[in-house]
């Protein structure tokens, strides 16, 4: 597999960024642990003009300020004190995009994967829903603002693409947006089991 280049997060459009990002992998090695996903699931956030962004309106606090540096770094915030949601920053500096990781199909270091959740067997939960994706991961909020070329995370492709049909449909839980919640924001393979099981699936539009 091939890391992929900061021209990659450096593009303007994080729309298309999250569409991109579907088929590409995500590498983690903490603690001499390495574990290895396949994003299934993507979330696009445009930033200040978007009222679902944490950067909405230019708000800058310490705890999205990594969003306004570079592209190509994590962005990892806690979710109702619980989950670790991993997030790619796009863009340029002072322009906040970013996309949010939803979903993962496992590949490598699965057995390093269950330990995490403490199981014993495999099941289509590891690596479905964003805090899930950090847990089979290892990630948490302790690694935001790491490059994504560094020797502890990086996202990288195959040599040889693969086909699989693109669904989009608005994004999950970001009701307080308003008329931006309704944004065709969200994209996923279809049929696909660490998928985000949601009742938007059902009507979401196929791009390809």
């Amino acid at each position: 597999m091939q890391k992929l280049s900061t021209d990659f997060y450096e593009r303007d459009d994080v729309v298309q960024i999250a569409k991109d990002l579907l088929g590409k992998y995500i590498i983690t090695k903490f603690d001499q642990q390495t574990t290895v996903g396949r994003i299934v699931e993507t979330e696009a956030y445009a930033g200040i003009i978007d009222k679902a962004s944490h950067a909405y309106n230019n708000r800058r606090t310490a705890r999205t300020e990594v969003m306004f540096g570079p592209a190509g770094v994590s962005y990892v915030y806690l979710c109702y004190g619980i989950h670790h949601l991993f997030n790619v920053v796009c863009n340029v500096k002072d322009k906040p995009d970013a996309v949010l990781i939803r979903g993962i199909e496992p590949v490598e270091g699965i057995n390093v994967m269950l330990r995490r959740f403490n199981k014993e067997k495999a099941d289509s939960s590891i690596g479905r829903g964003p805090g899930n994706v950090s847990k089979a991961l290892g990630i948490s909020t302790k690694h935001t603002g790491l490059q994504l070329q560094s020797r502890h995370i990086w996202l990288a492709e195959d040599v040889v693409s693969t086909s699989f049909n693109v669904l989009t449909s608005p994004r999950i839980g970001v009701d307080y947006a308003g008329d931006h919640a309704l944004w065709l924001y969200r994209f996923f393979i279809g049929g696909h089991p660490q998928v985000s099981k949601h009742a938007f699936n059902k009507t979401a539009i196929s791009l390809f």
